[in-house]
């Protein structure tokens, strides 16, 4: 699979791990509701251990996800955002196309992910609210970066 996915408009989407620009997103990350004051090593390793989609304009890095696989049963998309002037441009949508689509996610039994306030997003791409919650179980250190 080739490296760049989709271009468009001065805009594109890669999955080259080594043309993320890792200090930018670990800066929108230290913010984020869901992973505020991440440590930049923690950001280096997610990395590392996901499919990660990088989004660029003009070359420069302008939103970012990933996705944790086992690329046979599971994935969880994680950590997806589009910087804030970018938005409303379709790209989170061209996102969400190009990671569903890509070959190693394909039959899965089971695509989770998160979310605070992009129901409207995700609901567009078949997810929709967990059912039997009270079949799942979670570990959440919701504090686990703050000193």
């Amino acid at each position: 699979m080739k490296a760049t996915l989709w271009e468009k408009d001065n805009f594109s989407i890669s999955i080259d791990k080594y043309k993320l620009d890792v200090p930018y997103i670990h800066k929108f990350l230290s913010t984020s509701y869901w992973a505020e004051n991440i440590p930049v090593e923690t950001v280096r390793r997610s990395i590392e251990g996901s499919i990660c989609f990088g989004v660029y304009h003009e070359g420069k890095q302008i939103g970012f996800a990933r996705v944790v696989s086992d690329l046979a049963t599971f994935a969880y998309l994680a950590d997806v955002f589009i910087e804030e002037q970018y938005r409303g441009l379709g790209l989170a949508k061209r996102l969400m196309q190009i990671i569903l689509s890509h070959p190693d996610l394909q039959g899965l039994r089971r695509f989770l992910l998160a979310t605070r306030d992009a129901h409207g997003l995700y609901s567009q791409f078949g997810f929709v609210p967990l059912t039997n919650v009270d079949r799942w179980m979670q570990i959440h250190q919701k504090n686990v970066y703050k000193k």
